[in-house]
């Protein structure tokens, strides 16, 4: 039977496994900046299933590109926070009713709910990658659904903030893992 991981070697896997999140944080905004278009091209409703089609590709394409990248794409057996992220899934999923509950009502309010929604999940990684940027990420997110549902956003509008706010954080992610291993390398 394998050891059990330490709190801080099981978010060490999970950091190195899927490169921080940044590649799901990549994907995840480009799914929302594709569901803008659609917004744009052809309607919000139509917008909606974007995002929840695109949704479903999130994780499997990030994963690609996380290997493509250079890294696993799947944590140690028996790692807890494998789980806790799977929870966070299913959290995630269970909400999608709510948001969709919320568009039948007033579309305009779809994305800025699923802002809020995504910005719960990106909390939990903060655990699950012991990384506080996340706590960052989570907030920022809600607070745009929070400033477009008040402003009465265009649907557009809010789609692509969550695309945008989603990509700029990726390349945050990236580039603090990247600084760490400078920095690791340059004290060894």
């Amino acid at each position: 039977m394998q050891d059990a991981l330490t709190f801080a070697a099981a978010r060490q896997d999970m950091r190195t496994a899927y490169l921080g999140g940044a590649p799901g944080l990549f994907v995840s905004g480009t799914v929302w900046t594709i569901a803008g278009l659609v917004c744009l091209w052809k309607s919000p409703q139509d917008a909606v299933w974007a995002l929840y089609a695109g949704g479903v590709l999130i994780h499997p394409i990030s994963t690609l590109l996380t290997r493509l990248l250079g890294r696993s794409g799947r944590h140690a057996a028996g790692n807890p926070l494998g789980m806790l992220a799977f929870a966070s899934t299913i959290w995630m999923i269970l909400m999608l009713a709510l948001a969709y509950g919320i568009a039948l009502w007033r579309i305009e309010l779809f994305f800025p709910a699923m802002l809020f929604v995504i910005g719960g999940r990106y909390l939990t990684f903060a655990t699950v990658f012991g990384t506080k940027l996340f706590w960052v990420c989570g907030a920022v997110l809600a607070l745009a659904g929070w400033q477009l549902a008040s402003l009465h956003a265009a649907p557009a509008t809010a789609a692509f903030a969550g695309g945008a706010i989603e990509i700029v954080f990726g390349i945050v992610v990236l580039a603090t893992l990247r600084g760490t291993a400078g920095t690791a390398r340059a004290s060894a």
